[in-house]
């Protein structure tokens, strides 16, 4: 009797079967521009082999003007069509279904040559859109039709037509980017005609044994969007086109409402997936936030959808649905929706990958095996570069030994895990203790290697982590100076009246922390409704609540600083970071940049600002939390090297610009893979 049996049950399509509930969400990856089409079909053929019923590519343009980006990928030639078959041949061979998503960015194309139903601008995009005429209309209809005929021909199971997410479809459904007077414009019949129409002739060409998903927005979640009653409307027409499934599009890109960030809460909008429900016969996938076996069984047996769709868990583990299905979920690498190496890399050009899984779309070049000449390894430090380390190297056969100073394992996960937003990482350090038994490693707590211990071993690795640097500033050791640890992982009193000196992740942290810190929206959906101003459609036009955001008040007053001259949280995560400026303004934290610091006393934080040292002030706080960065430790490397024991050197020993889980993961998986 297997422990998800909603999950696990197989759902009939009525010309196929799909086998269980799980769809592999559409990603781009960037896989398909490297045009390495055995390293696109290796991605895909991992996650059929790891069982999930049925996969959507990452968006393939329809024609050039359509695609996110120029020289983005699409099946536009006989050479596109021979290359995809590479693909789905071997998700076929590896007993997987694959669906090819279309998507046609509209305005939203970041090149001069993009369209939409209007001339409006996009606030993410610098070009301006041309407005289709009817024969421009008729074109973008032919060509998605084609793109349809040439998956069908490249041997895909079917296809997903992207309606959601603010893309062009999207854009002629609401009179926020449709100004039309025409029969592609004005009533919200005609507004959705183009995506009704687009269903409905590529059904005729393609026949009815060819699966069809429409991506279809639930929740616009900017101004003007749909109201659900026009989301049912239009639910019905595709339905009456010819779709077979209905997958839930959530938000537009432009909205400034988060949707698949950590802070979000879990499954934070299968609430409006099933209000669909009953309205359609088809099937209908919920999505969003949904990154555990247990999160989509519960989903599942309580009625919000017929399917699941999970995207990014595929990236954390290949393997989700057997392991789920084996009994075996607590082995399931976590998604954390951290977006650090997904998303960010895919707005940023660069191939996606995940933060917890350096092998995701890297299937080909990092493969970890079994040695032919197993060595007893010995890993100094159990954060994330450590942990990582550890487990490639028992996966490749070795005896691994990890000595930890502490007393729990983690590093700086451990801080992590307590700001507000980020209690996914408590997932992370509960799946690396079980995978350390699970995989038989030796681990040593409340231990500090010296070079004695490590004599024994064959490698040695070093991920001794970081300290934080204490700057010069007159005053440094005041009683009102605090560490970012101190107020993270020790847990000292803070006063209700703050200044964060250093203003990069560790500084926004802290400052979230320090006015949210019993404020945990995260893990409590109906407050995380409202202090983004998320209602329900049925009641306002897409979603947004006439009283907008209404955070809860901040918890102290928070006053974040730093050198340089410009905007604060410009390094932060592309596609996050945006979150963060704004949950801060949001709580009143008060942003200074280009600041001096003169003195730290009594009275508080004096500060000036630029050369001239213009301006003085003194910011009346109670404490002044320091967050200017990290150095090194590397204490015990300086002692091997002096004694000539080789060593290899990771994480934040090797590089300590910033704290970087990401890179710290990737480093240590790849070293002891190397070993």
């Amino acid at each position: 009797m297997t422990n998800f049996p909603n999950m696990l049950a197989p759902l009939d399509l009525g010309f196929t079967t799909l086998k269980n509930r799980v769809l592999m969400g559409s990603m781009h990856t960037g896989l398909e521009e490297t045009k390495d089409w055995n390293r696109v079909a290796e991605f895909y053929a991992e996650r059929a082999r790891g069982g999930v019923a049925l996969m959507v590519t990452g968006g393939m343009a329809p024609n050039p003007e359509g695609g996110v980006f120029p020289g983005a990928a699409g099946l536009f030639s006989a050479e596109d069509i021979n290359n995809h078959r590479i693909v789905t041949e071997r998700v076929h061979q590896s007993g997987g279904k694959i669906a090819m998503q279309i998507l046609h960015a509209g305005r939203y194309a970041y090149g001069p040559d993009c369209v939409s139903a209007s001339a409006i601008k996009s606030p993410i995009s610098p070009f301006p859109p041309k407005e289709l005429d009817e024969a421009g209309i008729e074109k973008q209809i032919t060509d998605f039709v084609t793109a349809t005929l040439r998956a069908k021909e490249a041997g895909y199971d079917g296809v997903e037509i992207m309606g959601s997410e603010g893309y062009l479809l999207n854009q002629f459904l609401v009179t926020y980017t449709n100004k039309r007077t025409d029969q592609w414009g004005g009533s919200y019949k005609d507004r959705m005609r183009l995506p009704v129409e687009v269903v409905r002739r590529c059904r005729e060409a393609v026949g009815e044994d060819f699966i069809i998903i429409y991506r279809i927005s639930l929740i616009d979640l900017v101004p003007n969007g749909s109201t659900f009653d026009e989301v049912i409307q239009l639910a019905k027409a595709i339905e009456d086109a010819g779709a077979t499934m209905l997958n839930s599009g959530i938000g537009w890109h432009e909205a400034r409402i988060p949707t698949i960030a950590t802070s979000v809460p879990r499954r934070a909008f299968t609430w409006v997936t099933k209000k669909l429900i009953g309205h359609v016969k088809i099937p209908v996938i919920t999505s969003n936030r949904i990154n555990t076996p247990e999160i989509a069984e519960q989903v599942l047996s309580e009625g919000c959808a017929d399917m699941v769709s999970m995207a990014r868990p595929f990236l954390a583990d290949s393997n989700f649905v057997l392991k789920a299905q084996a009994g075996r979920n607590d082995t399931i690498a976590p998604c954390i929706a951290c977006n650090q190496a997904c998303l960010d890399h895919t707005f940023s050009g660069k191939i996606s990958t995940c933060l917890v899984n350096p092998r995701a779309c890297h299937e080909t070049d990092l493969n970890i095996k079994k040695s032919a000449n197993p060595r007893k390894v010995a890993v100094v430090g159990s954060g994330p570069a450590g942990l990582a380390a550890a487990l490639t190297a028992a996966e490749s056969g070795h005896s691994v030994t990890v000595f930890e100073k502490g007393a729990q394992i983690g590093g700086q996960l451990n801080v992590a895990k307590q700001v507000p937003g980020k209690e996914e990482f408590w997932g992370l350090v509960t799946w690396y203790e079980t995978m350390l038994a699970e995989m038989g490693i030796t681990v040593k707590l409340n231990s500090e290697a010296n070079p004695s211990l490590l004599t024994d071993f064959d490698e040695v690795i070093l991920a001794t982590g970081v300290t934080p640097r204490s700057p010069e500033i007159n005053g440094i050791n005041h009683p009102k100076v605090l560490g970012y640890l101190d107020v993270l992982k020790h847990k000292k009193h803070v006063g209700p009246k703050v200044a964060i000196i250093g203003a990069g992740g560790i500084g926004f942290d802290v400052a979230e922390f320090l006015v949210s810190e019993n404020d945990r929206t995260a893990e409590d959906l109906p407050a995380w409704l409202k202090e983004w101003g998320v209602t329900d459609p049925a009641h306002q036009r897409g979603g947004l609540s006439p009283e907008g955001a209404q955070p809860a008040a901040p918890e102290r007053e928070v006053i974040l600083l730093q050198r340089k001259a410009k905007a604060l949280g410009k390094g932060l995560g592309k596609t996050t970071g945006w979150i963060h400026r704004l949950t801060l303004r949001n709580k009143n934290v008060r942003m200074i940049g280009g600041v001096n610091y003169e003195l730290i006393d009594d009275q508080g934080l004096h500060i000036s600002f630029g050369e001239a040292r213009e301006r003085p002030e003194v910011l009346d706080v109670d404490h002044v939390v320091i967050c200017a960065g990290q150095n090194p430790e590397r204490s015990l490397a300086d002692e091997l090297v002096a004694l000539d024991i080789p060593f290899h050197l990771i994480g934040g020993a090797d590089v300590a610009a910033e704290l970087d889980a990401k890179r710290a993961i990737n480093q240590g998986t790849r070293v002891a893979a190397a070993l």
